[in-house]
């Protein structure tokens, strides 16, 4: 089959939106964003992809000075003041915190306009990982844990008292940790131990509950020497914290809600995990969607230049077939 890797996935009006404003139109996101309304975790992902769009063009900056007074112009406008700092802190651009400090006023300034929004504080925590040395007192907080690292725990509360679990601000979190520098670097057990720390509140329908897989995926970048890797995921406790998010979050959230990126992790830890029926089910809930991770990080390099998406064909094609194989035999196979 022909993989669509498109990060919108389902979500057809997010899509059109995208499409729109990469012509330089943006008056279908101002509409996305108002038909949105207060579903913060479906504003939250929305503006960050918008923001991705529009980091490349004037297209909000146009928006802005048409409707001054519009939120979600603004809104939008420190988007993508964020993605363009984080981009330049990629690149190691020499002005990176010019475009920081830019990025923070833009998003300060949103966050006086609706204090009741948490995507500003989401922005917060997105540029935490600029501060690789934790300068700023902000990203100093003590952690809850005894066991955790120090880090930007106030905003990550800021953001809890708005949007309980909201998926962008942990996972702001974790990048956070795992961009600081020596001597505070965190290690990967330390990432680990925050998505296990998450699953043991149980945030029944959350995608957070994907946090320690994503956290393997992190230690498969640092570890690609190690040939018994995989099997980590067949194996207790990461089997069981892959099926908890199977059938508390996949089966209990709505299809517009399951991002391509969640989807695309969680069957690769089925199928890692042996569990092909499980496996199938969520391959069946993407298609024709896919995402390059976490394919490209997870292979073994034993395949040539596309090994990513070799695996995620072998996966793929592995899971349906068995599940086919078990719908022949029955239900007492």
């Amino acid at each position: 089959m022909r993989f669509v890797y498109h990060p919108a996935g389902h979500d057809d009006a997010l899509r059109v939106a995208l499409v729109e404003l990469e012509a330089g139109r943006w008056r279908t996101a101002r509409q996305l964003l108002l038909a949105t309304g207060t579903h913060w975790a479906l504003r939250t992902s929305r503006t960050q992809l918008l923001a991705v769009a529009a980091a490349r063009s004037d297209v909000v900056g146009v928006w802005l000075h048409e409707e001054p007074h519009h939120y979600d112009a603004h809104l939008m406008d420190a988007r993508v003041a964020v993605e363009r700092a984080l981009r330049a802190h990629r690149q190691r651009h020499a002005h990176t915190w010019e475009f920081e400090a830019e990025a923070r006023r833009r998003v300060l300034a949103a966050s006086r306009r609706a204090p009741h929004d948490p995507v500003p504080w989401v922005c917060l925590l997105a540029l935490a990982q600029i501060d690789t040395r934790q300068q700023y007192h902000e990203h100093r907080i003590p952690a809850p844990e005894l066991m955790m690292p120090s880090g930007p725990w106030g905003l990550l509360d800021q953001v809890n008292q708005r949007d309980p679990y909201n998926r962008e601000a942990y996972h702001r979190l974790m990048q956070f940790f795992l961009a600081r520098e020596a001597p505070w670097a965190a290690s990967q057990a330390a990432v680990f131990d925050l998505g296990r720390s998450l699953v043991s509140q149980q945030p029944v329908g959350s995608p957070l509950l994907l946090l320690p897989a994503y956290a393997l995926v992190e230690q498969r970048r640092h570890s690609r020497g190690d040939l018994l890797w995989r099997r980590q995921w067949a194996e207790t406790p990461i089997i069981a914290y892959t099926l908890n998010a199977f059938h508390h979050w996949f089966h209990q959230t709505s299809p517009i809600m399951r991002s391509v990126a969640d989807l695309s992790l969680l069957a690769y830890a089925l199928w890692a995990g042996t569990k092909y029926q499980e496996a199938a089910e969520v391959f069946a809930a993407l298609d024709p969607y896919a995402s390059r991770e976490p394919w490209a990080t997870v292979h073994d390099q034993a395949a040539g230049p596309n090994t990513g998406e070799a695996l995620l064909r072998r996966a793929h094609a592995e899971s349906l077939a068995y599940a086919r194989r078990k719908a022949r035999a029955g239900p007492s196979s």
